[in-house]
């Protein structure tokens, strides 16, 4: 009876009276103790005031019923389904709409709504996984902003792939939690590119120059994502690597020039076909028969043995960990003493191309250890 002359009074009250009798409606269908009968007829008011002219009056309902996981759910898919701010405050919040139905929703391709689903307290997986894929750019920036989020390593990259030359989504990239190698490094590859193209854009630098420039720096920062990482982590970074075409001979001895045994055995391993542990174990051997061996099983080029049989002597004689002398950060880059070692030896090689251009490489990196290592040197006596 109650509800009958509520809907009798809502044809003649002013918008702003039936939003806020609606509101108190809506909190009373789900916070009194109504009888089945009431409860049905509540409900069923709040049906037919979807249809209101008003939309004070659906905001009132959406403000009512969307947190709450007693919300009738026809009544919140209808609201959910609403242009603009109703639609999107009960996308953000509503717990009684399904895995499948936001992902439905994401699938529409609406981005204002996409980001309201980003934005929710709980992002489950599979909802990640659609807004990376097809999602506009400020939802994946919500989404990747939003530590409620469970994001897939395969979805951070497909974000990457798509929005990678974006600052914001770089930074917010960074900025996340267990980034998978996979992705930072896909991100380190986007912003490079992004560099290298505007450079030669302005004529800074010749093309081939700047490829060569962003192609070390890629790798450097390949090596140095690699650090630290579980074994696990590193061999499944490896074949992404490799998957890419991006598991390059130089990229492999800048990783035992840099002290970074774990990443060089996984990449031999992949490159030979042998078990990581064999690998370590033919490299541990002292007459360098079985290292050459397993090199050439490698397919490593052949003009560089010498630069990778001293690094690794260097590397196995010694141990390299994250504090150097005196107590100092090490980089976690090239170690100078295993570059010039290396470097010392090459000198002696007969003159050849190969030669020649595996020399040329090593004056770079003995340039660059050395300067990273004064950057650390600097950094540790101003701490």
């Amino acid at each position: 009876m109650i509800v009958r002359q509520f809907l009798k009074w809502v044809k003649t009250a002013p918008a702003a009276e039936r939003a806020d009798a609606t509101s108190a409606l809506a909190r009373a269908y789900l916070h009194s103790d109504l009888s089945a009968e009431d409860r049905r007829a509540a409900e069923a008011a709040l049906l037919l005031l979807l249809d209101d002219p008003s939309p004070l009056v659906r905001l009132a309902i959406a403000e009512s019923l969307a947190s709450h996981r007693q919300a009738p759910v026809g009544i919140v898919l209808a609201l959910a389904s609403e242009p603009g701010e109703i639609g999107e405050l009960v996308l953000a919040r509503s717990p009684v709409i399904s895995v499948g139905e936001l992902v439905e929703v994401v699938g529409e391709g609406d981005g204002w709504r996409q980001t309201a689903i980003a934005s929710r307290d709980v992002v489950p997986a599979p909802v990640a996984a659609a807004i990376a894929e097809v999602g506009e750019a400020n939802a994946c920036l919500t989404l990747i902003e939003n530590d409620g989020s469970d994001v897939p390593g395969f979805a951070l990259g497909r974000i990457v792939s798509r929005f990678g030359h974006l600052p914001a989504v770089r930074e917010a990239l960074l900025r996340r939690d267990g980034l998978p190698a996979e992705a930072h490094q896909a991100l380190i590859r986007s912003v490079a590119d992004t560099l290298s193209a505007f450079v030669v854009q302005k004529e800074w630098l010749p093309p081939e120059q700047a490829a060569r420039l962003t192609k070390e720096a890629c790798e450097k920062a390949t090596v140095a994502i690699a650090h630290g990482r579980p074994a696990e982590d590193v061999r499944a970074f490896v074949e992404h690597l490799r998957a890419k075409g991006e598991l390059t001979s130089a990229l492999v001895l800048r990783s035992l020039l840099s002290g970074q045994v774990r990443l060089f055995f996984e990449a031999v391993s992949l490159l030979s076909g042998l078990p990581t542990a064999k690998v370590a174990a033919l490299a541990a051997d002292r007459t360098g028969s079985a290292f050459r061996a397993l090199y050439d099983r490698a397919g490593l080029p052949r003009g560089a043995f010498v630069a990778f049989r001293t690094a690794l002597e260097v590397v196995q004689k010694a141990s390299y960990v994250d504090a150097g002398k005196d107590g100092l950060a090490e980089p976690r880059g090239l170690k100078r003493r295993i570059v010039e070692r290396v470097l010392e030896q090459h000198r002696n090689m007969p003159a050849g191309e190969e030669v020649d251009q595996i020399l040329n490489q090593l004056r770079r990196w003995q340039v660059e250890a050395a300067r990273d290592e004064a950057r650390a040197l600097e950094g540790g006596l101003a701490a």
